[in-house]
């Protein structure tokens, strides 16, 4: 029998997020890049190039996955264990290899790029292993980092992207709203939690029939949990007088969303409404600074200044926004767009940022725990628009 290293395997309709002119139209971009850098060929290797310029999202489970991109050709290279479905979620050609052999997957690009050519890569994600098998089947003339350019392509959205960013702070907000109707003494944060994400994914089958569900979540967190934004979910019971942290994320298509809110139960003392409405004064004093022209470490520098005044920039714990479109927990981030000290990027209209402000109190201090508030606004020719529809601050967010 004979067994091949790689095949084509199409079956059924194609059905991507954006249209075919939106891809060609990134792809476009993408290959501007590449003449200007010298790239005869891009092996992008991240789920989320793959998916910004393919619309697919792949699994990996320990396999390797490409997007092979030329000046004429773009072509997604997939394992045997996925069948079609590779090829109806990606824009363009599609190529199975098999694990009959090993290196297939370096036998499948190779039939798309050649030998000794300028290939771009990803240097923030392509392995050690990885390159020495790139060097070892492709003989690459030259090996361009192509990743800045790429993720200074993805900051700037179409407005096929913020449709669908627009979407996603909708459906945010859904989640948010389960989530504050579940909120009750003796609750458990992961009961509370599964109530956001049910509602969410309801919102996204809604809102788009046609899509693959998948990664949609929440961090809920109560008391101490509040410290980290990150924290996982805990079977933690809620307790009269608890800080909370109410993060709901949606995932559509690749692109993820946020909404992030403190609350407390039943009520909340003098100490900690201190801290909650100077970091909610610092939330709508740096959504006013969003605007064009002016740089992410400005910004930063701002709210800085206006902690410090205050004496809180102590507890301040990262960051204070960042970008928004292909990312997600676990795979990609746009770092050239976020709101700290060491970034230079100036904002333009068209990307999409977002406001989040941190501060957490050590415990056994008055006001302990950790205060958040998180919008998402389009930067617009003039400011900014806010897309986050869900109420921030004590009036709303003291639950019982």
């Amino acid at each position: 029998m004979n067994r091949p290293q790689f095949y084509r395997f199409h079956q059924g309709e194609k059905i991507l997020p954006f249209s075919d002119a939106e891809y060609e139209q990134r792809l476009a971009g993408l290959r501007k890049s590449m003449a200007a850098r010298g790239v005869e060929a891009c092996v992008f290797t991240s789920m989320h190039n793959i998916s910004y310029y393919s619309g697919f999202l792949y699994c990996a489970f320990g396999r390797p996955y490409a997007l092979v991109v030329t000046p004429n050709t773009s072509v997604t290279i997939s394992a045997g264990i996925d069948a079609a479905q590779p090829w109806r979620r990606g824009y363009g050609d599609n190529i199975t290899y098999t694990d009959w052999q090993r290196n297939n997957y370096w036998v499948a690009i190779k039939s798309i790029t050649g030998a000794g050519r300028v290939i771009g890569v990803e240097n923030d994600h392509m392995t050690l292993a990885s390159h020495g098998l790139m060097n070892e089947y492709l003989a690459p003339k030259q090996v361009v980092d192509i990743a800045p350019d790429t993720m200074r392509q993805r900051m700037h959205k179409s407005a096929a992207e913020i449709e669908l960013i627009r979407a996603g702070a909708n459906t945010a907000d859904v989640g948010g709203y389960a989530i504050r109707d579940a909120i009750k003494e003796g609750a458990r944060e992961i009961d509370v939690a599964m109530a956001g994400r049910d509602a969410m994914e309801l919102e996204i089958a809604r809102r788009f029939p046609d899509a693959e569900y998948r990664d949609t979540w929440v961090w809920f967190q109560s008391g101490i949990n509040t410290d980290g934004a990150h924290n996982p979910v805990t079977s933690r019971q809620l307790q009269r007088g608890d800080i909370l942290s109410l993060n709901t994320f949606p995932m559509i298509s690749g692109y993820y969303t946020a909404l992030e809110r403190t609350l407390f139960v039943g009520d909340v003392d003098d100490a900690s409404l201190r801290v909650w409405q100077a970091n909610v004064d610092a939330h709508e004093y740096g959504m006013s600074l969003l605007k064009p022209g002016v740089s992410c470490a400005e910004v930063t520098h701002k709210i800085n200044e206006f902690f410090q005044e205050r004496d809180l920039l102590q507890y301040r714990t990262f960051g204070y926004g960042h970008s928004f479109g292909v990312l997600s927990h676990y795979y990609g981030r746009e770092a050239g767009l976020e709101l700290r000290e060491d970034i230079d990027t100036v904002l333009e209209p068209g990307m999409v940022i977002s406001m989040e402000p941190m501060l957490t109190i050590p415990e056994g201090q008055p006001g302990a725990g950790g205060y958040r508030e998180h919008d998402i606004l389009i930067i617009t020719e003039y400011g900014n628009e806010n897309i986050t529809g869900y109420p921030y601050g004590p009036e709303h967010n003291v639950i019982g």
